[in-house]
């Protein structure tokens, strides 16, 4: 019976224990094959990241000879699969597009190489490539932009950026470099650089003190401007870690870009795009525009300068602290705002400081040419060029630069100096500067000097070819003899005192200061209240010789001013007398002619009135004409030749009959009537100001 089951018992299934072995076998051939890093397939990994990629990638012992995706040499290669894809080449090279000029994408030596499926996966989809970890004794990589948006290390079918958008570049998870050369050419943002690089970093450890520096020496062209940079950044490669959150790490910079000289030592946690960047910096060059020049923000042309503060950005926000800034002899500080993420950039903020010259904005007024720069960014002087015969200033406005972004700043500047030895300066000097739309305008403008006080606004419409130009300007209370300095020998008392208010409003066009005044239109009027003007002054202008003579010996002392007005029509750049007219206790003085902003021509006429006698006087109208640059004071020939030729001919019969044409016994009558027209007009003008002034 034991005997006849066993025969009909199933044989033992061995299939089994077949495929448990076959398993075994394969997994051992895996384990083996990942001990020994698959040295075998090496062509087709090339060929599968030549795919994946749509690029020509090459692993080879570096001999330089063997680009053939089917061979490389198995002592050059290893790789593993599990966990991801980690391959290990003596030599690792990825083509560039077939779009680009450059010999290669990467080229690294000694490489250590991890990717994630997935990454590679969202890289052939289109997405920004990740790679996990790359180390290299020695590394050299070309990245290109077009100007189309294309980048060179963007793979697979995608949409390209903007040109106008900052490129996204590999994100990286770590990082290391014994040293290398990059190449980063974008055409889109006019960057044209190379740096050499030395860096030990892991994105992904930043908050480890690991001791770990990066090094970088760069230089090129930004925007054609000459570029030189280093910069030392310790703890990671704050810019290996894209899109991963990383920590502060500190970094100083010393750039040189076109002609500004930069200096900045604080943290950020993406050096490429400038990501949350927060330090001290200090900033020098020739000029405010060469900074503009490097980042694009519309900056004055000034005197040379230099700076120190504190500097913020997030995102597209920048946030700077002028501390300390040195504008030729000018002294200012300030606190901007500048938002570059909008359709039109906007600079907001305050800007304030203990002094400004007007000579160290010179440029911007058009008052002196701008400084050329050289490629070390060194200012080089050259001889201001004039108009021949010409004093306005005519160097053409920069519109373009209005229109290129807003600005909304206040001002409140301690002291302003107005580049003269004659006038006092400003103190202070307030406003609220506006630019919309290519339209510069200070409201609020309100000005202290010598007692007194000026307000009012001035705006500048740059949105056409030719900008148009606005003012209302008031002003009250101004002392003259402490405006106007004219300090004297022997304690004379000055030339004229007194407090002098008006009112200006005055319109023009043109693309420069000179062709703004030669288009001059509406009118300016004032007046001096409680006020004296120097006797010998009045005795000179009258051409009395004899009390001139007497005011010399005796000494200058102060005639009271009754009345003083002065009334000017401007139109066409042509300032013309309505009324000019001083009257004291001793003369009335008329004035009438016009002045030429045009052509710059004078064309003035002064009579005396006095109202006394003297035994010696010519009594003969003063004339003012030529030009701006060179004035010419003449007498009326016609008045004076026939007093002198009547004092010639009575002269023949005796010779002191020849003082008689010479007297003037004054025309009291005259100046009555000039003195009572003066008064009326200073009534008429306190009428329209109180009528103006605003109901408190």
């Amino acid at each position: 019976m034991n005997a006849r089951a066993a025969r009909l018992a199933p044989p033992p299934r061995r299939w089994p224990y077949a495929v448990a072995a076959a398993l075994l076998a394969v997994l051992a051939a895996v384990a083996l094959g990942e001990v020994l890093g698959w040295p075998f397939l090496g062509a087709p990994v090339q060929r599968f990241l030549s795919e994946r990629l749509e690029r020509r990638v090459v692993l080879s012992d570096g001999g330089g000879a063997d680009t053939d995706p089917n061979v490389v040499h198995d002592d050059a290669f290893r790789v593993r699969f599990i966990g991801g894809l980690r391959l290990r080449a003596t030599q690792l090279e990825i083509a560039a597009p077939a779009w680009s000029s450059a010999p290669h994408l990467l080229m690294a030596r000694d490489v250590e190489l991890d990717l994630a499926y997935t990454d590679l996966w969202r890289a052939r989809r289109g997405q920004r490539l990740r790679i996990e970890r790359l180390h290299a004794r020695t590394l050299d990589g070309y990245l290109e932009r077009a100007a189309d948006g294309r980048a060179s290390w963007q793979f697979g079918t995608q949409e390209h950026a903007a040109p106008d958008e900052p490129p996204a570049l590999p994100r990286w998870g770590r990082l290391q470099v014994g040293s290398g050369l990059l190449r980063y050419r974008d055409v889109p943002l006019a960057i044209d650089v190379q740096a050499r690089l030395s860096l030990d970093g892991d994105a992904a450890t930043a908050l480890l003190p690991s001791g770990q520096r990066l090094q970088v020496h760069a230089s090129g062209q930004v925007r054609k401007l000459p570029v030189k940079i280093d910069l030392v950044a310790l703890g990671v490669l704050p810019w290996a870690a894209g899109d991963v959150a990383t920590a502060p790490v500190p970094v100083s910079v010393d750039a040189i870009v076109g002609r500004a000289h930069l200096v900045f030592k604080g943290t950020t946690t993406d050096a490429l795009h400038l990501g949350d960047l927060a330090g001290r910096y200090s900033l020098k060059g020739p000029s405010l525009a060469a900074v503009g020049d490097v980042v694009g923000v519309t900056l004055p042309t000034t005197a040379a300068f230099r700076m120190d503060g504190l500097l913020t950005r997030q995102t597209d926000t920048w946030r700077v602290v002028v501390n300390d800034a040195t504008i030729g002899s000018s002294r200012l500080n300030g606190a901007f705002v500048y938002a570059a993420g909008r359709s039109v950039p906007l600079l907001s903020g305050r800007l304030g400081g203990t002094r400004l010259m007007l000579v160290d904005l010179g440029p911007v007024v058009g008052t002196t040419p701008a400084l050329p720069a050289t490629a070390v960014g060194a200012a080089v002087p050259t001889a201001p060029t004039r108009r021949p015969g010409k004093v306005l200033p005519n160097r053409p406005f920069d519109l373009p630069t209005l229109r290129a972004m807003d600005a909304n700043v206040l001002v409140d500047i301690a002291n302003v100096d107005l580049n003269t030895n004659l006038l006092a300066p400003l103190q202070p000097l307030r406003g609220h500067l506006q630019l919309a739309g290519g339209v510069l305008t200070l409201r609020e403008l309100e000005a202290r000097t010598a007692q007194g006080r000026m307000t009012g606004e001035l705006a500048l419409d740059g949105r056409t070819e030719q900008a148009l130009w606005s003012s209302d300007l008031r002003w009250e209370g101004v002392q003259l003899e402490r405006w106007i300095r004219q300090t004297r020998a022997d304690g004379a008392p000055p030339y004229v005192t007194g407090k002098l208010s008006g009112r200006a409003t005055l319109a023009g066009q043109g693309r420069s200061t000179a062709e703004i005044l030669a288009s001059l239109k509406g009118q300016v009027r004032t007046e001096l209240r409680g006020g004296s003007v120097s006797h010998l002054v009045i005795e000179a202008a009258g051409l009395d010789i004899a009390q001139s003579l007497g005011v010399l010996l005796k000494g200058d002392d102060a005639l009271p001013v009754t009345c003083a007005v002065a009334d000017l029509a401007a139109d066409g750049g042509v300032l013309r007398t309505r009324v000019v007219v001083l009257d004291t206790t001793d003369s009335t003085i008329w004035i009438e002619g016009s002045l030429s902003m045009a052509s710059e021509a004078l064309d003035l006429r002064a009579v005396v009135s006095p109202k006394d006698k003297s035994p010696l006087t010519l009594r003969t109208p003063l004339r003012v004409s030529g030009s701006f640059a060179d004035p010419v004071v003449s007498l009326e020939k016609g008045a004076i030749a026939t007093k002198l030729a009547a004092s010639f001919a009575l002269a023949l019969l005796n010779p002191l009959a020849a003082l008689l044409p010479l007297i003037d016994m004054g025309s009291a009558e005259e100046a009555g009537r000039g003195a009572a027209g003066c008064q009326g007009l200073m009534q008429r003008a306190a009428v329209r100001r109180t009528a103006q002034s605003p109901t408190r």
